[in-house]
């Protein structure tokens, strides 16, 4: 206790003058005139006008933060009549806020303008990249498959329920992009600073793969053309599926230089096929209403019919297909909605381009979808032989799909091996014939598949690289470095390339859509669950400046997201949900230094109030009882032996408080409190002890002890006994200090507290050793800081790997020798101390707990050991019970006392009664 004493100075303002009726005159420091506050005031102040650096995070990765007078340091400097110099910025290069700053990217600072890093609008950045990528390789491959298997009827059905999905996606993202700065990382960076690092780190993990091997999937789908043309023109190298192999290990490799040269030119890439692609587009539309040639009409090819529009609204499933298997295969044309996303760190205004584009690609690319489709379901029939002198049999009825066909004057009735319009008995099919010139469908596949793959190329090492510069998995760590003025993740890139190349190796575009199409969904469900979570949440920080959202329909967009993952395939989904579940529980086992706002967090604060307010209205009872500690530890560092056993007994299941009271003038006590307040819950943290710390200030140690008893807790969240260390020093020690640790016992008795002191040989205080420690330390950075100073370069490498300088021993040794080395004595008691320090930290001997109930004075005294016994650490432990009682009736009292334990469900081993706790004591 005599740690908490200090001396009261009185404090006398001395910038004030009772007699005169004026105010003071503080003379005003010299500093730069700032326009901004004259044009707002007329004249220079010290107020500030609003400003954005005063609001942000002021540990930014610049170590540049904004600074204001607090009023402390107003106080002070009025009350010595001196004056305030209040700088732009302060350096902010201390060791401790360099290991807690986290490489945050809402709080980096935006790229330098010298650097001229390129930056692209809602146009460039975001419509075209996401049109690009839905349209894709199913519009010239797989769309007339689709419907030749489902008809018009359920086609337009698979292509209205993925535009639904990713229509709610898209506004669920643009609620949550507008909520604040939007950096790079796409998806993963709208998940992890709503959702928090655990979902976040999980998804971002799987999105990015999923973009990698999506890479695979459209370029597999270019090579299936390319081989398919070299087919016509018998070209084969190998067979067709070494053939896909080869020319997607060549198509990624090119896509790979041009992504590696830089956004700038591989933006100018997707200009040029983008005006391909709607060149073969309009083709398409155009080959619909030209005249059917014979050979046309032979291969199934007519113009607009009626019959053959009626025809083709029916489904015919072959091949053991079904309707969720054909949109399992359609749906990952509807995931390019994130790749304007993707590259959220490149776009100028990020959050009004992202909704913007979205939105109007989604509009765009599905009414492209269901306008081809229905086009050509109303000019080509299902099946055809492509012989032009096939026609109808006299006498041979037709029936089934070629009804139509039979009365244009083709018999249809059986597929030869040329491919058919709507490709049922070829999955290459590429609807050549329906087209004004066939080689604009070719050179359309060619740039739909190229331009995905191309987005997916970019997007994928984007995405990764955001993951690594937040260092949640720190093993990943290496593919967080940028390159150029871009900061182009070229490790990135080649890691995508890798993963590409070995799904290329399965050469089977059917087999590659479904895994992806899972990964994809993941990354919606959580997207609509993060916006969902965060309007639930109703944080004062969720103000989106996008309001065309609605939280249900988000919270239906992620279960329509999961309910299709199964419907896709269900041990695919099984397996993501899988993965996704151990990267939650791995990221939630780091706990990586990150503070990022999340709904998480909000959602959790909610709860907790809602939780105690309902409480309140709840009256106690003593089967739920529990001890909730009130530990007057003062430093969490100077008594650990008493926090940890607190902590023995509310573990994770109650409430412990340690506290701390500073004693003298609040004005003196206020900067050390507010430094204490971090320092010490920060300790608590990393240590992992279960525990809040909460300081006082008071003008004696007796009052603030009374200030904590009385207003700790939060309705029934309220401590109920108070932990004190033994007054060992009480025989030296003056009246007032004896008399005010023997009243705080009072007070607690007063304000029904229960009490409990713990004694322990060697002491309970460890100030004195705490001190020492951080001197060293202290100097061993002044001497890591002065080394590396020395050091050319600035003591760092300039490898990939850099190791970290530890302080050199000789260093901390001098310091020591310095100070004088403590005497032998005082060295073995310190020594032992700190071993008693943890002496409730580890697993304890077996042995007994001995419980003296001399007098009935509630069940505490028996509650506090039965907990002990229930712990890890003491499970070898057992009760020992002593009581009091008389010589005549010892076995009677043992018998009443072992009755009442086993109503308690209480074991003990062994009860002792003492029968001569009334006799007066002898001299002796």
């Amino acid at each position: 206790m005599d740690k908490y004493k200090s001396s009261r100075h009185e404090h006398v303002n001395a910038a004030y003058d009772a007699n005169l009726d004026e105010p003071p005159h503080y003379e005003e420091a010299s500093r730069a005139v700032r326009p901004s506050v004259v044009s707002a005031f007329g004249h220079d102040t010290l107020d500030r006008v609003p400003n954005i650096d005063f609001y942000r995070n002021a540990g930014s990765v610049s170590g540049q933060r904004a600074v204001r007078p607090s009023l402390q340091e107003l106080h002070d400097v009025f009350q010595k009549g001196g004056r305030i110099s209040v700088p732009d910025t302060v350096e902010d290069d201390s060791e401790e806020s360099i290991e807690t700053r986290s490489d945050d990217l809402e709080s980096a600072v935006p790229i330098d303008d010298k650097k001229e890093a390129v930056k692209f609008g809602w146009i460039r950045g975001v419509l075209v990249r996401c049109m690009l990528n839905i349209w894709g390789v199913m519009l010239f491959i797989r769309l007339s498959w689709i419907f030749g298997q489902a008809g018009w009827g359920l086609g337009i059905v698979v292509i209205v329920l993925s535009c639904v999905v990713t229509t709610i996606t898209c506004l669920s993202m643009s609620a949550i992009c507008t909520n604040g700065v939007v950096r790079g990382g796409g998806a993963y960076y709208l998940i992890s600073r709503s959702l928090g690092p655990e979902f976040g780190g999980s998804i971002g993990l799987i999105f990015a793969f999923a973009n990698a091997v999506a890479v695979a999937m459209y370029v597999v789908g270019f090579a299936e053309t390319v081989v398919d043309l070299l087919k016509e023109h018998s070209a084969i190298m190998v067979d067709p599926l070494n053939d896909i192999r080869i020319v997607g290990c060549i198509t990624v490799v090119l896509l790979l230089g041009i992504s590696v040269a830089g956004m700038e030119w591989e933006a100018k890439a997707q200009l040029v096929l983008l005006v391909i692609l709607l060149v073969a587009i309009a083709n398409v539309f155009v080959g619909t209403v030209i005249p059917a040639t014979e050979e046309q009409k032979a291969k199934g090819i007519f113009k607009y019919n009626s019959k053959i529009f009626l025809e083709n609204f029916t489904p015919d499933f072959r091949n053991g297909e079904t309707f969720f298997s054909v949109f399992s295969i359609f749906f990952p044309a509807a995931t390019g909605i994130l790749a304007g996303a993707n590259i959220s760190g490149d776009l100028k205004d990020p959050q009004g381009a992202i909704p913007k584009g979205t939105l109007l690609a989604i509009l765009i690319t599905g009414l492209t979808y269901l306008g081809v489709a229905i086009c050509v379901s109303a000019c080509a029939v299902r099946d055809a032989t492509g012989n032009i002198t096939d026609l109808i049999t006299p006498g041979v009825p037709c029936t089934g799909p070629a009804m139509a066909a039979c009365e244009l004057g083709y018999n249809f009735s059986s597929c030869a091996v040329e491919p058919c319009p709507f490709g049922l008995n070829n999955n290459n099919q590429m609807m050549t014939f329906v087209s004004g010139f066939g080689p604009l469908i070719i050179a359309g596949t060619f740039s739909a598949t190229l331009s995905s793959a191309l987005a997916s190329l970019v997007s994928a090492p984007k995405v990764f690289q955001a993951l690594c510069k937040d260092n949640i998995y720190k093993a990943l760590h290496f593919f967080a470095k940028g390159y150029g003025k871009n900061d182009e993740p070229i490790r990135g890139y080649i890691l995508t390339f890798i993963i590409s190349v070995a799904f290329i190796v399965i050469g089977d575009l059917n087999t590659i859509a479904p895994i992806i199409s899972n990964f994809f969904l993941a990354s919606y469900a959580l997207i609509n669950f993060s916006c969902f979570h965060a309007s639930y949440a109703k944080s004062p920080g969720w103000r989106p400046g996008y309001k065309y959202y609605n939280m249900w329909l988000s919270l239906l967009g992620a279960l329509l997201c999961c309910v299709v993952m199964f419907i896709i395939n269900w041990w695919a989904a099984l397996l993501t949900y899988g993965i996704e579940f151990l990267l939650y529980i791995y990221v939630t086992v780091k706990k990586p230094d990150v503070n990022w706002g999340s709904s998480k967090q909000a959602v959790t604060f909610v709860s907790a109030v809602s939780n105690a307010l309902s409480l309140s209205g709840v009256e106690d009872h003593v089967k739920n009882f529990r001890p909730q500690i009130l530990a007057m530890t003062g430093s969490v560092r100077d008594r650990p032996a008493l926090l940890d056993l607190a902590n023995c007994f509310t573990k994770n299941f109650g409430l412990c408080l340690s506290c701390e009271i500073f004693v003298g003038p609040r004005s003196e006590a206020l900067e050390e409190i507010n430094a204490s307040m971090e320092k010490n819950q920060l300790w608590l943290r990393k240590t992992k002890r279960k525990a809040f710390y909460t300081p006082v200030v008071c003008k004696d140690f007796r009052a603030g002890a009374e200030s904590l008893l009385q207003v700790s807790g939060l309705g029934r969240m309220k401590p109920n006994t108070l932990l004190m260390g033994f007054k060992s020093n009480w025989r030296n020690s003056g009246t007032e200090m004896v008399q005010c640790y023997v009243g705080i016992l009072h007070d607690a008795f007063d304000f029904e507290y229960g009490i409990l002191i713990l004694r322990m040989n060697h002491g309970l205080n460890m100030s004195h050793i705490v001190e020492a420690e951080e001197e060293m330390l202290k100097s061993a950075k002044e001497q890591q800081v002065l080394e590396s100073d020395m050091m050319p370069n600035g003591g760092k490498s300039k490898g990939l790997f850099r190791k970290s300088r530890k302080p050199s021993q000789p260093v901390l040794m001098t310091r020591v020798s310095v100070c004088g080395p403590p005497p032998p004595q005082i060295a073995k008691m310190n020594e032992k101390l700190m071993e008693a320090s943890v002496q409730f930290k580890n697993k304890q001997p077996k042995g007994t707990i001995d419980v003296w109930w001399m007098f009935d004075d509630g069940g505490l005294t028996l509650l506090l050991p039965y907990i002990l016994t229930t712990r890890k650490k003491w499970k070898d432990c057992t009760l020992r019970i002593f009581i009091a009682g008389q010589p005549e009736r010892s076995e009677l009292d043992k018998e009443e006392m072992r009755s009442l334990l086993q109503k308690f469900r209480i074991n003990c081993t062994d009860i002792i009664v003492i029968d001569d706790i009334h006799m007066p004591p002898s001299s002796e």
